[in-house]
C-alpha cells in the first residue's frame, strides 16, 4: 500500500521543480502553470472522501488496483502533453484525472492497512504509514530536481514503472477485497465537490478576473454557500459522506484545525520556493532541489522528536512547539527571502522545515484515535479532506496574492526606468524578463532582468509572511487542545 500510494504524494511536490521548464516549453500562463499544480490538489481533496465510500462499496483491493492504473494511466498523458495550443488546458485536465485517481485509491489503501492490524495496534500502523508517506512529500523535489535535467516529462513518466511495481505486488500480497456494500452519499459527495472546485477557482482565478469580477465572488460566495449546506445537510443525513458529529471533540477540532492552518504552508512552499530560485537566484532545476532540501533538513529530524514527544506526553506540546517554530521560521525567512543569497536563508528555511515536522505527525495520529465512535476509515477520510483542501485553498490564495505583489512592484519598477506604461504592464505580465522584441537596449535589458529577480523576490516574501500567519493561527489553535491522551480502550474501531 505504501507503494502505491507513494506515487500521489510524491505528486504533490515533483511538478514544483520543472515548473519553469514546463511554463516555457507549453507556453503556459502564470494562472495556466499555478492550476497545473493546484488541479491536482483540489481533486484530491474534493472527491477524497467520495472514493473512500466508492471503495467501501465495491471492495477495497479492486479499487486500489484501479485508482493505481488510472494514476498510471493519467501520468502518461501528462507527460504526453503536445506543445500546441492545448497544452494548457490538456495538462490540466490531466493533472485533475490524476487527483481523482488518488482520492480513490489513497482512502483504499489507508482501509486494507487498518484491516490488516489489530484494533490495538493499528494507531501506530496509520502513525508509521503517515510517517513514511509524508517522506515521499521529500521525494519530489529530489526526484524532479534529477529528472528536470533529462526532461520535464519524465517527472511525469516515473509513476509508470513505480505503478508497475505496485500491481505486482498486490497480485502478492493476497489482500481481501472487502466490500461492505454501504450506501454512498450521492448528494454530499456533489455538494463538497462544488463547493470545494467553486471557492478555489474564486480564489484562484483572481489574477486574471481581478478582484473586482463578479465572477470572482460569485465563485468565492456560491461556493462557501454550497459547504454550508453541505455540513447542514449532512448533520441530518443517516448514512453522510463525512460524519461531521465528531467535530464536536474538542481535541478532535483542534487538531483538524492544526492540519488546515499548517497545510496553508506545507505543500504550497515548494511551489514557490522552487519558482523562486529559479527566477530571483538563477538556479536550474537540480539546484532548485538542492535549496529546498534545506526545508527537509529540519523537517526530517524534527519529526523523529515529535514523534517520541507525542508518545510521552501527547499531542499538544509537539503542536504548540511545532506552529511556533513554523510561525518563527517562516518570518525569518520571509525576512532574508530579498538579500538572494542562499548563505542568508538556510537557517530559516531549516527552521521553518522543523516547524511543520514538529506537528505534521502528531497532529495527524492524535486526530485518528480521537473520534471515539467512528472507524479510523471515517476519522482519516476527514483529515486527508481537510489537509487537501486547505493546501489547495494556500496555493490559490497565496498564488493571487503573489500575482498581485509581483505584478504591481515590477510595473512601478519599470515605468521608474523610463519604459512606457503599456510595456511596464505587458513584461510585468508575462513575468519572465524581457525578451528580444522589447523596445530596450541590452543595458536595459539587464536592468529589466534584476528588477524581475528583485520584484518577484519581494512578492514571494509577501507568501512567505502569508504562510507565517497561517502557522500563528494554527498556534492560537494548538493552545486551545485539552493536552490529555487517548487510552487504547478509547480507539475507534
Amino acid at each position: 500500500m505504501l507503494f502505491a500510494v507513494s506515487m500521489t504524494f510524491i505528486d504533490q511536490t515533483i511538478v514544483a521543480i520543472a515548473t519553469p521548464e514546463l511554463t516555457q516549453e507549453l507556453s503556459l500562463s502564470r494562472a495556466g502553470a499555478q492550476w497545473m499544480v493546484n488541479a491536482y490538489l483540489v481533486a484530491l481533496a474534493a472527491v477524497f472522501a467520495f472514493g473512500g465510500r466508492v471503495a467501501d462499496v465495491v471492495g477495497h483491493r479492486r479499487m486500489v488496483a484501479i485508482g493505481v492504473i488510472g494514476f498510471a494511466v493519467s501520468s502518461a498523458l501528462c507527460g504526453a502533453t503536445p506543445t500546441t495550443s492545448v497544452a494548457e488546458t490538456w495538462i490540466i485536465v490531466f493533472r485533475i484525472a490524476q487527483g481523482v485517481s488518488a482520492a480513490f485509491m489513497v482512502p483504499a489503501a489507508i482501509a486494507v492497512v487498518i484491516s490488516a492490524f489489530h484494533r490495538r495496534e493499528r494507531g501506530r500502523a496509520l502513525a508509521i504509514f503517515f510517517g513514511v508517506s509524508g517522506l515521499f512529500t521529500a521525494v519530489g523535489p529530489i526526484a524532479g530536481g534529477y529528472l528536470t535535467q533529462w526532461t520535464w516529462r519524465a517527472i511525469f513518466w516515473v509513476n509508470l514503472p513505480i505503478a508497475a511495481v505496485a500491481l505486482v505486488l498486490l497480485s502478492r500480497a493476497q489482500v481481501e477485497n472487502r466490500a461492505t456494500g454501504e450506501r454512498i452519499d450521492w448528494r454530499g459527495a456533489a455538494l463538497v465537490a462544488g463547493g470545494m472546485g467553486l471557492s478555489v477557482l474564486g480564489l484562484q482565478q483572481t489574477q486574471i478576473w481581478g478582484w473586482s469580477s463578479p465572477w470572482t465572488w460569485a465563485c468565492i460566495v456560491v461556493g462557501l454557500l454550497t459547504m454550508v449546506v453541505f455540513v447542514r445537510i449532512e448533520l441530518r443525513t443517516h448514512h453522510p459522506l463525512l460524519r461531521l458529529e465528531i467535530f464536536r471533540g474538542r481535541a478532535f477540532l483542534v487538531d483538524n484545525g492544526v492540519l488546515f492552518f499548517s497545510m496553508i504552508a506545507f505543500v504550497p512552499v515548494f511551489f514557490f520556493a522552487s519558482v523562486y530560485s529559479q527566477v530571483s537566484l538563477g538556479y536550474n532545476a537540480g539546484n532548485a532541489a538542492f535549496y529546498l532540501m534545506f526545508f527537509f533538513a529540519g523537517f526530517a529530524p524534527s519529526a523523529q522528536v515529535s514523534g517520541r514527544l507525542f508518545d510521552a506526553r501527547g499531542a499538544k506540546l509537539p503542536l504548540v512547539l511545532g506552529c511556533a517554530l513554523g510561525t518563527v521560521g517562516f518570518a525569518l525567512w520571509a525576512l532574508r527571502i530579498t538579500d538572494l543569497q542562499l548563505g542568508s536563508q538556510w537557517w530559516a528555511i531549516v527552521i521553518a522545515g522543523a516547524g511543520i515536522g514538529f506537528l505534521l505527525g502528531p497532529a495527524s495520529t492524535d486526530a485518528s484515535s480521537r473520534a471515539i465512535d467512528a472507524s479510523y476509515g471515517e476519522v482519516t477520510g476527514i483529515t486527508q479532506t481537510v489537509r487537501n483542501y486547505g493546501s489547495s485553498l494556500g496555493f490559490a490564495v497565496l498564488g493571487s496574492l503573489l500575482s498581485t505583489v509581483f505584478v504591481g512592484r515590477l510595473t512601478t519598477s519599470l515605468t521608474g526606468m523610463g519604459l512606457p506604461a503599456s510595456v511596464a504592464q505587458e513584461i510585468a505580465g508575462r513575468g519572465s524578463g524581457p525578451s528580444a522584441n522589447d523596445p530596450a537596449t541590452p543595458a536595459m535589458q539587464e536592468a529589466i532582468s534584476q528588477a524581475v529577480q528583485n520584484d518577484f523576490a519581494t512578492a514571494t516574501g509577501s507568501v512567505l509572511w502569508g504562510m507565517a500567519a497561517a502557522l500563528a493561527i494554527a498556534f492560537a489553535i494548538a493552545m486551545q487542545h485539552p493536552g490529555d491522551r487517548v487510552g487504547h480502550d478509547a480507539e475507534p474501531a
